[in-house]
């Protein structure tokens, strides 16, 4: 049993893909690895294969091992609703929501989930690859410490710290980082990785030099920048890619809580569609089509669209026949009205929906989580496609527009189980689910009734992500030194 961890300077680093790069080139040898990430803070999160809900980019190192996605990849995860305060999730269930501070005091009770879930992974998997969170030199951060140095710690693994040189100053976020460690965290400290170089490397074998020199550790590798990459992402909302003249355009508002943006990575591969993201205080674009996104914090962000506006411009592109999607939190905005007795996302209480279709919402204890397929249902139903996606949600919703559905999932029965709502002029609808537009015929589907003429077939992005995952192996091949990482791994 063997663990390597992987730590960055800064968020964004480049730890979680440089953990699927390693996943995937060590799969392809044969090795039985698997990835682990003790603390995570995203609002993108997948469910797993024992019902559980993990970090989004722990799911597609999972992928990149050729393995289903397990809660104990991730034992600790954390979803913010407030600055102050985020859902609680162990083990891939929820908790409770605490507090910053009330969070700090639990850690040393969470980090006993933690090892016993990579003592879990670690009994079925030969070599765990484990990602850090942030940066392990968070002063403020350091006591009780289950992300970073404190877990390597606590299991006695060696640690790799990759930086970003593309932001500018890497060598004084690695030195400064190493430096800011405890002689005992500086020791188990055993290299350094590069990540998004673009250029000549010899114009950097200066700087190279001097920090082997400095820090009496290698560099075990300088990871080039690899245009086109998409993968799923924590957090960071990517920009839309590139798209034919005439595309259809997508408008995607960017609520603060917004969850699960990567269900918007297929339109950014789209050649057929324009995919715009409008963040606070933007312009309004056209639009052919917009899209209500997925929320952790339903109300407060459409308290946020209707105080940005919003709600008058979806009103006037909806005069002007432009087609209107929710997709789960953004679902429940669609209806008359969302009730949160519990204050399960926020103080108790209730909000008036949009009002654009004939339904209620109330959130309720017992989060939905489920990895389902079935039918997308268009055309009055006469027409199906086959979908694929996962649910992650509390709210039950109920009313008159749920009798025109959107979709039947398969649930064993021999009906399956409605979820959705169509309006009665077709021009809006919402559901649920959660990776609509990741399977090629679904995705075709929507954008054509959304008004997408183009004869361009959607992307698959199933299969796009396994390409992208062997770009990374291969870049581990030919940018990495890979003898001294299988040394590091006792591998031979």
């Amino acid at each position: 049993m063997t663990t390597l961890m992987i730590q960055g300077t800064t968020s964004d680093a480049g730890k979680s893909t440089l953990v699927a790069a390693l996943c995937r080139w060590l799969a392809r040898r044969g090795v039985s690895v698997a990835p682990f990430k003790a603390q995570n803070m995203a609002l993108n999160s997948a469910v797993t294969e024992d019902g559980g809900e993990i970090g989004r980019s722990t799911a597609l190192q999972a992928l990149a091992c050729g393995i289903a996605a397990h809660s104990d990849m991730n034992p600790v995860l954390l979803k913010p609703q407030t600055d102050k305060g985020a859902q609680v999730i162990i083990r891939g269930q929820v908790l409770g929501n605490m507090e910053a501070l009330d969070y700090h005091a639990y850690k040393a009770t969470a980090r006993e989930a933690v090892v016993e879930a990579w003592r879990a992974l670690s009994s079925r998997y030969d070599i765990i690859i484990a990602e850090g969170a942030g940066s392990p030199a968070e002063i403020n951060l350091r006591e009780n410490d289950i992300a970073n140095m404190g877990f390597a710690e606590e299991i006695d693994c060696p640690v790799l710290i990759v930086a970003d040189i593309d932001r500018g100053g890497v060598f004084a976020h690695l030195v400064g980082t190493l430096d800011l460690l405890s002689e005992s965290e500086q020791q188990r400290t055993r290299g350094f990785f590069i990540n998004r170089f673009r250029g000549d490397i010899a114009l950097l074998q200066g700087g190279l030099d001097w920090l082997e020199e400095r820090t009496n550790k290698p560099v075990l590798g300088v990871l080039p920048y690899l245009h086109g990459l998409v993968l799923d992402a924590e957090d960071a909302v990517a920009d839309s890619g590139d798209s034919d003249t005439g595309a259809l355009k997508v408008v995607v508002p960017i609520f603060p809580r917004m969850s699960n943006h990567n269900d918007f990575d297929p339109l950014r591969l789209h050649p057929g569609v324009e995919l715009i993201f409008v963040k606070m205080g933007q312009a309004w674009p056209a639009a052919d089509l917009v899209i209500l996104p997925g929320s952790k914090a339903t109300r407060a962000d459409l308290d946020f669209l209707r105080a940005q506006g919003w709600d008058k411009h979806i009103e006037r592109h909806l005069r002007y026949g432009g087609k209107l999607l929710g997709i789960c939190g953004g679902f429940q905005m669609l209806g008359d009205d969302i009730g949160d007795p519990d204050g399960l996302e926020g103080e108790p209480g209730g909000s008036p929906g949009l009002g654009w279709l004939s339904m209620q919402t109330r959130l309720m204890p017992g989060k939905q989580l489920r990895n389902v397929s079935g039918e997308l249902l268009l055309d009055d139903g006469l027409t199906t496609t086959s979908i694929h996606g996962y649910e992650i949600h509390n709210g039950v919703t109920t009313g008159d527009a749920i009798m025109r559905p959107m979709l039947r999932l398969a649930d064993g029965s021999a009906d399956g189980v409605l979820d959705g709502a169509i309006s009665d002029d077709g021009q809006i609808m919402g559901c649920y689910l959660h990776g609509l537009f990741d399977h090629g015929p679904a995705a075709t589907a929507i954008l054509h009734w959304a008004g997408l003429s183009s004869g361009r077939a959607a992307v698959d992005y199933d299969a796009h992500r396994q390409r992208d995952l062997d770009r990374l192996a291969d870049m581990i091949e030919q940018h990495a030194d890979t003898a001294g990482l299988l040394a590091l791994l006792g591998l031979s």
